[in-house]
């Protein structure tokens, strides 16, 4: 497409090609490369997104954001040696349509071209307003069943992890993927959990869709609410993680927390040809 809606342009950042969005409610960035969202601000906010400043830039994947996660996360059901997380969150994704609506608000839709031996096709909606709002939608091209996994790996930003807590998980079941066992949670999720402290990276099952992520030291609260998913990814590599990350500064994992809506894990999607998925989640904020 050409013509942009008012409030949407094309800018050039960090040497790849964005489109910067304002409404009267928020701003955001959107990468073309990866389909990524980079920044949401609502107005009179900081960032709700938390983007490395040393990330690598493209053709390599962008850390920070949401970075797409797809047609599988990590390496779910893949042979060794193929691309952590897919293919999504380092193709080029072509602008397919640009609107304003009525109140000012603004929506994206960006396609993920077709990939030889992948009969899945992918559409990315990003409506920025008072929220935002993403979905993922499959739709199975091909003649025989596929499972998919997925993911938006949101990145939050904090002003301290180590003081950060999750609410919607007590009474869960997780899948550690440090110990590859499967632990029953208690309480609220934070950092200080005896039984792994000081880093996180668990796959949550039969989750609900809604989560709050509370941040003392930045005085807001930022809430997840998850749909087609019933598996709730936290991710934070603490300092020993972070400093085996190339990309992420030492002390970088203090500064964001990943709550990311999935179908993984237990959560697959079989999709027959034909059938169609829908994961999407919707990001906001209030003061504490």
């Amino acid at each position: 497409m050409s013509a942009l809606p008012e409030g949407v342009t094309r800018e050039t950042w960090q040497g790849i090609d964005v489109l910067q969005v304002e409404t009267p409610f928020s701003t955001a960035r959107v990468s073309l490369q990866g389909g990524q969202v980079l920044s949401f601000v609502p107005a009179g906010s900081d960032d709700l997104l938390w983007l490395s400043p040393t990330s690598a830039m493209p053709p390599n994947a962008i850390r920070g954001g949401v970075p797409v996660c797809w047609p599988y996360f990590g390496r779910q059901g893949q042979p060794d040696g193929v691309p952590q997380h897919g293919h999504a969150r380092t193709s080029r994704w072509p602008l397919t349509d640009a609107k304003r609506e009525a109140d000012g608000s603004v929506v994206l839709k960006l396609a993920l071209p077709l990939r030889d031996g992948v009969p899945l096709e992918l559409v990315q909606t990003v409506h920025v307003g008072r929220d935002l709002r993403q979905s993922l939608d499959t739709v199975h091209r091909g003649e025989s069943a596929v499972t998919l996994t997925q993911a938006l790996h949101t990145y939050f930003r904090v002003a301290d992890a180590t003081q950060v807590r999750v609410t919607g998980l007590d009474g869960l079941r997780y899948a550690d993927k440090f110990d590859g066992g499967t632990h029953m949670h208690a309480g609220d999720w934070t950092l200080h959990d005896p039984r792994d402290p000081g880093r996180s990276d668990r796959i949550y099952t039969g989750t609900g869709h809604r989560f709050d992520l509370v941040d003392p030291a930045g005085g807001r609260r930022i809430r997840l609410d998850t749909f087609g998913s019933r598996s709730l990814v936290v991710w934070n590599p603490g300092e020993a993680g972070a400093a085996a990350i190339a990309d992420l500064p030492d002390d970088g994992w203090r500064s964001f927390v990943c709550l990311e809506a999935a179908n993984a894990g237990e959560d697959a999607i079989e999709l027959e040809p034909g059938q169609r998925h829908r994961l999407s989640h919707v990001i906001s904020a209030a003061p504490l």
